[in-house]
């Protein structure tokens, strides 16, 4: 399962793995494919220098890459402080009488919140990279389009590939203007932010429209057929995120929450700003629905709804209320109904791309007769 990127970057299948856990992470590099830490969730430098030093240690030599959270445009002068006295009082009281509505415990006296927003600000981010650039990362890929010309540039000087997600043409031609080497091509099916254009639509209109740059196709992949039907439209590999969230490597801190993605269907995610003020497909529940009524107060921009809600998410997840327990995740879910190691799901892949190319073959030699 090689393509000319694959080959670059020298991996033994064009498998981009983004999870957010660097046993994850680790484990599809030494599968033979290539993992991508997402480092949104990182706002101590010492914690992620922590989890790279792990990474570096773990993947046997192989390649991987760092994925942020970044504006293209630099902004600067503006605390995360700042941008709290930004929140409106009465989205505050909505957050304080939801969790009271389903008996969500507070946090303990002196704890942080687990969960912060902080890392979609770009001095967080900044600082992400300072810490990133001391290892050999491959490849750096920023989630909100573009990062910052400067960065583009620091990432080069290093020999680091940049890539850029993109939900339509548009934006990918806006990318390769900007010197991006790689444009993962995020439908609408996708976990996390996403446009709202299918994967099949897409992926074709964005490898015709930044051609020769290659394209990852990424949304609705997650079996081997799908990664073959990718590599059909143009794509010179598949970046997956939400197949491996229920992988045994992966660390959700949350049997309910496992379970909850087990017995999912693909019908049961929604794309939902309530998370981060930017439309991001999710696990439906009735904490999306209660930001999603036409009743409540609005979902603010990011990165103030991120913040808002950033402790109510750490209190749901610490105390697993079902009802409003949910995480990103794409309509692959349908898909995810066992716990299964990164290598078992690896050789899935594997199996059922070789049975879809064998499939092609079959059907091209009969019309050629």
């Amino acid at each position: 399962m090689q393509t000319e990127l694959s080959k670059k970057l020298g991996v033994e299948h064009a498998l981009f793995g983004f999870t957010p856990f660097p046993a994850v992470a680790a484990a599809i590099s030494r599968a033979g494919g290539f993992g991508v830490l997402g480092a949104v969730r990182y706002t101590a430098p010492d914690d992620l220098k922590r989890d790279l030093d792990w990474t570096e240690a773990h993947v046997d030599g192989r390649p991987y890459g760092l994925d942020v959270v970044m504006p293209a445009k630099k902004v600067e002068g503006v605390s995360e402080a700042d941008v709290e006295a930004m929140i409106p009082e009465g989205h505050r009281q909505f957050v304080k009488d939801t969790l009271a509505k389903y008996g969500v415990p507070e946090l303990a006296e002196g704890e942080a919140s687990g969960w912060r927003i902080t890392g979609w600000m770009e001095q967080v981010a900044r600082t992400q990279l300072d810490v990133a650039f001391d290892y050999p990362i491959r490849l750096l890929a920023n989630a909100l389009g573009s990062p910052p010309a400067d960065v583009v540039d620091r990432a080069h000087d290093r020999g680091v590939l940049v890539a850029a997600l993109a939900g339509s043409a548009r934006h990918a031609v806006k990318h390769k203007e900007r010197g991006i080497d790689i444009v993962v091509a995020q439908g609408y099916e996708a976990g996390g932010h996403t446009g709202e254009i299918a994967s099949m639509v897409l992926t074709p209109e964005v490898v015709e429209a930044v051609d020769p740059l290659p394209v990852l196709a990424a949304g609705g992949i997650g079996s081997g057929q799908q990664v073959a039907a990718a590599l059909t439209l143009g794509a010179q590999g598949v970046w997956l995120g939400s197949i491996w969230l229920t992988t045994t490597e992966a660390d959700l801190h949350s049997p309910a929450l496992t379970r909850k993605l087990l017995a999912a269907g693909s019908g049961d995610t929604v794309r939902s700003r309530a998370l981060t003020g930017k439309p991001a497909r999710q696990l439906r529940t009735e904490w999306t629905d209660a930001w999603d009524d036409a009743n409540g107060p609005g979902i603010l921009p990011m990165p103030l709804q991120g913040l808002l809600v950033a402790e109510a998410v750490s209190r749901i997840q610490k105390y697993e209320v079902e009802p409003l327990l949910g995480t990103p995740v794409g309509q692959i879910v349908g898909r995810m109904n066992s716990e299964r190691s990164v290598q078992a799901v690896f050789d899935d892949l594997t199996r059922g791309f070789e049975r879809a190319v064998d499939r092609i073959n079959r059907i091209a030699g009969r019309s050629g007769q």
